[in-house]
């Protein structure tokens, strides 16, 4: 199993594209380094401060990679199926009901991603008259995640509707493997 297989779900493989899993595996990366750069941006910051020497700009980059990691997150967890939608809902029910819940579900999501796209647009285009200090760049640079968020988020919504009318919703998923490699069998009573 490669390094792209681990970080890439096979969970509810039935709602995915395998076009789409180096999309996914691209975002969980730049998810990760965004997440290195603002931990270290926090403590760089900390560390000139304590020492009498700020680097004021540090705090810039830090917002920076907040908002970029908050929004690169939204679009990972939306084709990982771990954020914004109610699975135990879908989940507890079965046949037509739970085709309808599914749709339901994701057209909420897909119109939240279209607002994000189109309002996002709306906000970077209105923020190239704002500016941060002290570097003095435009604001439209944070306000960019938002509609970039927001593409992801709709294709992937795309990708799960298709699929799922195409698939069905329900399919049994596969034991994921614990620390040391041993699988769950359901009704076995222990591990493999």
């Amino acid at each position: 199993m490669g390094f792209a297989d681990r970080l890439v779900l096979g969970r509810q493989r039935h709602l995915k594209w395998r076009a789409l899993d180096r999309i996914e595996l691209i975002l969980m990366i730049a998810c990760g380094l965004v997440l290195f750069g603002f931990s270290l941006t926090v403590c760089l910051d900390i560390i000139t401060r304590t020492i009498g020497r700020p680097w004021l700009w540090l705090q810039e980059a830090t917002s920076t990679l907040f908002i970029y990691g908050i929004f690169i997150g939204f679009a990972v967890a939306t084709r990982r199926n771990d954020h914004l939608y109610l699975t135990a809902v879908s989940e507890s029910l079965h046949g037509r009901p739970r085709v309808a819940a599914e749709i339901v579900i994701r057209a909420v999501v897909l119109s939240v991603a279209l607002c994000m796209v189109y309002f996002g647009c709306v906000n970077f285009m209105r923020g190239f008259g704002s500016f941060r200090l002290p570097s003095n760049t435009p604001i439209a640079s944070l306000y960019a995640a938002i509609p970039i968020a927001g593409v992801f988020i709709v294709l992937f919504t795309i990708e799960q509707i298709v699929n799922g009318l195409r698939n069905g919703f329900e399919h049994e998923e596969p034991p994921e493997a614990d620390a040391a490699g041993a699988f769950e069998v359901p009704g076995a009573g222990g591990k493999l």
